[in-house]
């Protein structure tokens, strides 16, 4: 809703030069209640769809499902590099194409900032890939890494973590295409022959330390700052809370791409609830996965030096195997033989660039990419630099879950590399298309609950039932079904007593349907929960006036006023909140005959006015204030000004009417009666007001 629908940024009057000083949702960037996330091309892309077809979301799904199958054949193509051409590179794309976990990504409008920075994160990694294979015998291989460079800062501004393609294009060059070990690393960086190694190295650490120091000032050198229910573990007191917490989440959310069955739209409050003790159960999990993590890594970096394994052959310290492939030693490229006469290229006169083709890395070193490529993009997100926003994301798990897909193929590839017997190998084809299959059915099963917001918001009822029936209780009532969405709001508040949206919207409910005195009650409440909370002062303060409270009304509506929108998630609706308590508090005083107060407070409230707010109302007034004081030129230019927001505006006809004919210009107010009438032929009160002018 705020990234899209109230996004002012997509507007075609807003100059689009405004998204690169905003944030996702609209939000100055420096302004202390900005998210800080800084996606500019992501928002650019909205503005695009916006400008073709407007609201319309046919279009913005069909830009996010193109994405996402663009991005499905680049991963696909990268897998080629590590598996070459077969089954491998097949099962590796089928994979990422099906997981369900991109259901987020892909169905979810938003999630598009995801998908476009992976799109620039793979197309800087392949640029760097062609930098390696060409550096030393082609001048363009520093156009290359320019070209990674200049698509990294790109996936930045998709979003943040696109940032992290600069490591794992390090990882790449280190692991992969040198085929260093961890002891190698530092000598052979230090060898003269090696300069150019070095000096890719060198570029890639300069130039992501620059992107991260002008993110870092261009978001005014300050973290965001979020409330208790994003994440809850990052507002706790206790150290030890945090600690096992922030430990654990990792454990959640690869337990999520290894079966992701439960899924949500939103991981946030008590949807995995704080780990308080030691005692929690729960740290197995965290032991066993960062043990099993420590150990594939150790195994990976020091490599085995008996039996390896070169793309399903196995290899008997170096030599080949009864099949006749063979890969070579450890400071070289294994190699894929397509014939056995291609054991010596030198008796086949096959040349060095293309023998170069056939090589491919290593099982050690494509599990040293993968979990480079599934834990690093994933960092940003774990609450070690900066806490964030969310307990879990899904979206934020797409770039990462390439990592995935590539360590579970490599597994798969193992497997069937071990297997002595057909049965076996053919078990784990088998197993691997099963896998496939399933996740291919839960992500169709899943994108049913992303068909409309009733069903997403119930499917997420067992995960977070606070936020999905609060949720929920919003969708219910703008489908008229009042007493389902007081049902919906009541259940939502009963597995979060403090939520002061959810006792706002309760309020809301009841007040719409002239239930007011339990509607103040929870007014106070989200009042009580969240003191900076506009909407509800503005709303306390209507239904006072309306019952003959003035005096508490006029002091609810400036104590509204004073609120400052400092660290406020949606500054731009508070600001709304604060001028519309501010019209109403002018109209207190305009019907009490203080028309010099009223002018006053209305004249605060233009300031205080944001671009979204809509005029017409506030003007008419103004220019009633000053007809009232038989200022009778300034009234006409406030009236012109009204009718100038909003053409339409039914008052602004009949008191520019009025004043025309007690200005004698009788022909001129005709028409603004006429039009008045025109506009709603069913609203009795243009007919008195034409009367009383006839009469006249």
């Amino acid at each position: 809703s705020r990234a899209i629908k109230t996004n002012q940024d997509l507007l075609p009057e807003t100059p689009w030069t405004h998204i690169f000083y905003n944030d996702f949702w609209g939000t100055l960037l420096t302004h202390s209640g900005s998210h800080k996330s800084y996606r500019p091309l992501c928002t650019l892309s909205f503005r695009i769809n916006h400008a073709v077809g407007g609201m319309d979301p046919w279009g913005y799904h069909l830009v996010n499902i193109l994405l996402h199958a663009t991005v499905t054949g680049l991963f696909t193509n990268f897998s080629r590099i590590l598996f070459g051409d077969g089954y491998w590179t097949l099962i590796a794309g089928l994979l990422f194409a099906s997981h369900p976990i991109h259901t987020e990504a892909v169905a979810g409008i938003v999630g598009r900032a995801d998908i476009g920075a992976c799109l620039f994160f793979l197309l800087s990694l392949m640029c760097y890939v062609k930098h390696c294979s060409t550096r030393g015998s082609s001048p363009s291989t520093w156009g290359w890494i320019l070209g990674a460079g200049l698509c990294a800062g790109c996936s930045m501004l998709w979003k943040e973590q696109g940032v992290t393609v600069l490591a794992i294009s390090a990882v790449y060059d280190i692991f992969v295409f040198h085929r260093l070990r961890m002891h190698q690393i530092i000598p052979v960086l230090c060898k003269r022959k090696n300069l150019t190694l070095f000096l890719s190295i060198g570029l890639l650490t300069c130039w992501g330390t620059a992107l991260l120091g002008v993110r870092l000032y261009w978001m005014g050198n300050k973290p965001p700052s979020f409330s208790n229910s994003d994440n809850p573990a990052a507002d706790s007191d206790s150290f030890l809370t945090r600690t096992l917490t922030f430990f654990y989440l990792p454990t959640k959310n690869l337990w999520l791409l290894l079966c992701p069955d439960t899924l949500s739209f939103d991981w946030s409050m008590d949807a995995v609830p704080l780990l308080k003790a030691v005692s929690d159960w729960r740290n197995l999990h965290t032991v066993a996965f960062y043990a099993g993590l420590l150990l594939l890594a150790y195994i990976s970096l020091k490599g085995s030096s008996n039996e390896r394994e070169c793309n399903g052959r196995i290899i008997m310290n170096g030599k080949q195997n009864a099949n006749g492939h063979s890969c070579h030693s450890e400071m070289e490229y294994k190699t894929l033989e397509v014939k056995s006469s291609f054991v010596s290229k030198e008796e086949n006169g096959i040349k060095k660039h293309e023998m170069q083709k056939l090589q491919l890395p290593s099982t050690e070193n494509i599990v040293i990419l993968s979990l480079s490529l599934l834990i690093v993009p994933f960092i940003p997100a774990t609450n070690l630099f900066f806490y964030v926003g969310f307990v879990i994301a899904e979206r934020v798990l797409y770039v990462p879950s390439m990592g995935f897909c590539l360590l579970v193929t490599v597994g798969i590839r193992a497997l069937y590399v071990k297997a002595q017997k057909r049965f076996l190998k053919n078990l784990v084809f088998c197993s691997t298309a099963a896998l496939i299959v399933f996740y291919g059915l839960k992500t169709v099963v899943r994108n049913g609950d992303w068909q409309n917001e009733e069903m997403l918001y119930r499917s997420g009822i067992k995960v977070n039932p606070a936020k999905a029936w609060g949720n929920l209780g919003n969708v219910l009532k703008s489908q008229s079904k009042i007493s389902e969405a007081e049902s919906a709001y009541r259940n939502a508040l009963y597995y979060r007593s403090n939520m002061a949206d959810m006792l706002y919207n309760l309020g809301l409910l009841l007040q719409e349907n002239s239930r007011f005195s339990e509607a103040l009650h929870y007014y106070k409440l989200a009042i009580g929960s969240r003191p900076t909370l506009a909407s509800a002062y503005l709303n306390t303060g209507i239904i006072l006036m309306n019952q003959g409270k003035t005096e508490e009304a006029r002091r609810t509506f400036l104590k509204c006023s004073e609120i400052p929108d400092e660290n406020l998630k949606d500054p731009h609706a508070h600001k709304s909140s604060v001028t519309s308590c501010l019209y109403n508090l002018g109209k207190l005083f305009h019907e009490q005959g203080h028309y010099e107060d009223a002018l006053t407070v209305y004249k605060e409230a233009i300031q205080k006015m944001p671009r979204q707010f809509a005029p017409q109302s506030l003007y008419n007034m103004m220019g009633e204030a000053y007809m009232r004081m038989n200022r009778l030129p300034e009234a006409e230019q406030w009236y012109v000004e009204s009718l100038r927001s909003k053409s339409d505006h039914i008052p602004a006809h009949l008191t520019y009417g009025k004043l025309l004919a007690l200005t004698g210009r009788k022909s001129e107010a005709e028409k603004y009666f006429v039009k008045a009438i025109q506009l709603d032929p069913t609203k009795g009160n243009c007919y008195m007001h034409y009367g009383t002018f006839q009469i006249d």
